[in-house]
């Protein structure tokens, strides 16, 4: 029985919101973020026509997928990506290379607001060094969070 009341195009739209890998709904990345951090060989296969989301799943290879199905996965990409990397050497702040290590130090709780200046000041490029293609103040500050938890234990 077909379904002559669903919408294709919101279908397709739905679909392109959601990793083909493992169903969690994906987050838009620019175009520019891709160009920037893929490997040259996964650059050559780029698609600049179509649009692309970043999967955060930890349990889950894929960091960017495509709505035609096409994804990059983890080795695919010129860094180690924080949301996918659970290892101590990672960035969490790409620009000013604050890596979760660092961030788990409480002599380094200044951070966040090294890094607010920094934004404010228009000296970060979160779209071309952050996978996530955005600002990473809310990682650098759920690391913070998460090596407080561990200590107060």
């Amino acid at each position: 029985m077909s379904d002559c009341c669903t919408d294709p195009l919101t279908t397709a739209v739905q679909s392109h919101q959601h990793c083909p890998r493992n169903g969690a709904k994906g987050k838009p990345v620019p175009l520019i973020t891709l160009k920037s951090l893929l490997v040259p060989g996964a650059l050559a296969q780029l698609n600049a026509q179509q649009s692309y989301r970043f999967c955060a799943s930890s349990d889950c290879p894929v960091v960017y997928f495509g709505a035609d199905g096409q994804t990059f996965e983890i080795d695919r990409l010129k860094v180690p990506v924080f949301a996918k990397d659970p290892g101590p050497e990672v960035p969490v702040c790409y620009c000013f290379d604050w890596r979760r290590h660092q961030l788990q130090d409480p002599a380094n709780r200044h951070a966040p607001d090294d890094i607010a200046a920094h934004i404010q000041a228009k000296c970060c490029g979160c779209e071309v060094n952050n996978p996530q293609g955005r600002c990473c103040l809310a990682d650098v500050q759920s690391a913070i969070a998460v090596s407080s938890e561990l200590s107060s234990k």
